[in-house]
């Protein structure tokens, strides 16, 4: 499934903005300045049996350089303007994470208000 560009959570005693810079090195082998967005809360059940019942902090950046994504932690990653996600994720809403269709216009408020 698709979704944002990195996830994680803080080790104990991590500040989340510590750990967002943290994660974003250790999965996608960058990192940039980040600025918090918004939090949300969501609750997903899987057909496997988990559930998720989460408070999430988004955070948000720009980096125009190199990307050297961590296997172990990537599978594939893609580059696309809000306009395309949005267009795929209404045609195609399965191959997204539910967090990230919760998060997805929350972010593009978020740039609106830039």
């Amino acid at each position: 499934m698709w979704t944002n560009t990195c996830c994680s959570h803080p080790a104990p005693g991590e500040r989340v903005d510590a750990a967002a810079h943290r994660r974003l090195v250790e999965e996608m082998g960058f990192d940039c300045p980040l600025q918090a967005a918004f939090n949300f809360t969501y609750r997903a059940e899987f057909d496997n049996g988990l559930i998720e019942h989460e408070f999430d902090h988004v955070f948000v950046g720009r980096w125009e350089g190199e990307i050297t994504p961590n296997p172990e932690e990537v599978g594939s990653y893609r580059y696309i303007t809000l306009t395309d996600i949005r267009r795929w994720m209404a045609e195609r809403p399965e191959d997204f994470t539910p967090w990230f269709k919760i998060a997805l216009p929350e972010v593009e408020k978020y740039f609106q208000r830039l």
